[in-house]
């Protein structure tokens, strides 16, 4: 009974995660890349509950509210409603893969549907470059705006205005990975949302710890960054958002041997973690994605899991 208690508190930390992990991502309404999913979860997967069919209905009314004027509008729904039925898809045919090689895969089938898209009407690219860069610098200045008033103009320097300008313009450059980044967690969140209110026997995501995926995916990290060094333009700026992507991919994976080597920290450790992040943060990002990418030729968890022959 405690173990089954101690797995249910878990389960909910994760979705927490992923909860935050979408919003912190994602360039679009977070909410919508949850909905979506999990309705279409809800409507076409073989168990339905009473519940769960209210929650998506709750969520259908959700995802029509909105300014359909913007351009936006159209592109996060069009976008989430491919990202879900690529998942519900993979899903259908492969019940009983695990939840990341059919989320990773529904995140490339929705980039590969809304490439074939732009490439066609290369015009909505530029359409959707726009209105995602126009967001992300109204946030930036609202936010500028509002250390201003509750700080006073005097206490905002020029350096911390510049770095906030070359964050707003490294995001408006890298929105695709990080949209992708959020797509994934999203559908995290609405499989384990689907797993919980079915009441299945199943976890739907499994611990950080165990978090890996096939080791074949270096090659998209190897091919970016090759693209970002030798070429220019269009191709470049895919390159970077691919290094973004599986550089994050790497950076948990990374992270997730760590938290299995050491059999996990506590609470308070990990608030401590937390303060170090803070402050020497790009050093631990970058410790974390050679720990991933050193995990990809050595599985170092298979290592430490393997018994030691007698002597």
């Amino acid at each position: 009974m405690e173990e089954t208690a101690a797995a249910g508190h878990r389960g909910w930390l994760r979705a927490v995660g992923l909860m935050a992990a979408t919003g912190m991502f994602s360039v679009v309404n977070p909410g919508v890349l949850i909905v979506i999913p999990f309705g279409l979860l809800v409507l076409f997967m073989p168990s339905r509950r009473l519940l769960a069919l209210m929650l998506a209905a709750v969520g259908a009314v959700l995802v029509g509210a909105g300014d359909p004027i913007s351009g936006l509008w159209y592109m996060e729904r069009g976008w989430t409603l491919l990202l879900g039925g690529c998942f519900l898809a993979l899903t259908l045919r492969w019940p009983d893969v695990r939840f990341l090689p059919r989320g990773l895969g529904a995140v490339l089938g929705a980039f590969l549907g809304m490439g074939l898209l732009f490439w066609v009407r290369p015009g909505d690219w530029a359409v959707v470059d726009w209105a995602v860069t126009s967001k992300i610098e109204l946030a930036m200045s609202s936010f500028l705006q509002a250390i201003r008033v509750n700080m006073g103009l005097e206490l905002v320097s020029g350096a911390f205005e510049a770095r906030a300008l070359e964050t707003m313009a490294l995001q408006s450059l890298i929105f695709p990975a990080l949209l992708g980044l959020a797509s994934l967690s999203a559908l995290g969140l609405a499989w384990w949302l689907y797993k919980k209110l079915t009441r299945s026997s199943e976890e739907g995501i499994g611990p950080l710890g165990e978090f890996r995926f096939n080791d074949q995916l270096v090659w998209v990290l190897i091919l970016g960054v090759v693209a970002f060094l030798a070429s220019s333009g269009i191709v470049e700026r895919i390159g970077t958002n691919a290094v973004v992507f599986m550089g994050a991919l790497y950076g948990l994976r990374g992270a997730a041997v760590v938290l299995f080597l050491t059999g996990g920290i506590s609470l308070f450790w990990g608030f401590l973690f937390l303060a170090g992040f803070l402050i020497v943060a790009p050093f631990m990002m970058i410790g974390a994605v050679i720990i991933g990418l050193g995990d990809t030729w050595f599985d170092l968890r298979a290592r430490r899991a393997s018994p030691r022959p007698e002597a």
